[in-house]
């Protein structure tokens, strides 16, 4: 069976598209012999680069590997205080990024987001066909988040919020299904299949009560890692995108 040919780009495109100068000054590093494949230095920005998967272990420059080519998708722990937005006012996500990742193209983008005083797991990618696949409203994928309350639990949210008839004020159609497990008095945590505008923090105003603190922990399957620390990223692997799609276990 013949194998797909893998695409390819001129080198100097592709030093471009990362983030890494402009065209120019990278027409610079590559004649100062900066850019090596498998060892060897490149001289000419014009040359072919075939797009492997292994191309960032394979090429150097200035001295270190390249960065992780398109598609590239990665999990960031987002602080509190800091916006998802690349026009927002204020500290954004992207400014947690190193510099040239700044000035990928195309740019990575925030799938969905987390409010400034949310904290969290989130994600970002420069695939934008996995982007509406993630956010689509068919591809249903679950948010859990962990809530802490400004005042004690009625009881009876988990209930409510299980119905499917749970209206939010202002809107017109009911919210679907979601689960609420408490975890104290005054905390738990809520799995939600929508993402409507301060989703979670509306729900419990609606039962008089106020969030006081919400940190999202779980995409689909996929987990906020225990030793990501706030305000740092890792790349996502194959397998790591794959659980976004599966189904989390009932808790």
């Amino acid at each position: 069976m013949t194998q797909p040919k893998l695409p390819q780009t001129r080198l100097d495109r592709l030093l471009t598209s990362l983030g890494y100068a402009a065209r120019r000054e990278v027409q610079g590093l590559i004649r100062e012999g900066e850019v090596t494949l498998d060892g060897a230095p490149l001289l000419r920005g014009d040359t072919k680069i075939v797009l492997t998967p292994d191309l960032s272990d394979r090429m150097m420059v200035a001295g270190e590997k390249l960065d992780p080519i398109s598609p590239l998708t990665l999990a960031l722990h987002k602080p509190t205080g800091v916006v998802c937005s690349h026009t927002e006012a204020g500290m954004r996500i992207y400014d947690l990024l190193p510099l040239r990742w700044q000035r990928r193209l195309p740019p990575l983008s925030s799938v969905g987001r987390l409010d400034k005083e949310s904290s969290g797991l989130i994600l970002l990618t420069d695939d934008g066909q996995l982007l509406h696949r993630i956010i689509s409203p068919k591809s249903q994928i679950s948010k859990r988040y962990v809530v802490t309350l400004d005042r004690d639990l009625n009881g009876d949210e988990a209930a409510l919020f299980a119905t499917g008839t749970f209206m939010l004020e202002s809107e017109k159609t009911p919210l679907l299904p979601a689960v609420f497990v408490a975890t104290g008095p005054r905390s738990g945590h809520i799995t939600i299949t929508e993402g409507r505008y301060h989703q979670v923090r509306r729900m419990f105003a609606a039962t008089g009560n106020h969030v006081t603190a919400l940190s999202r922990d779980k995409i689909g399957g996929l987990d906020l890692p225990l030793d990501l620390k706030v305000g740092d990223f890792h790349l996502l692997s194959h397998n790591d995108v794959a659980k976004l799609f599966t189904k989390p276990q009932a808790p």
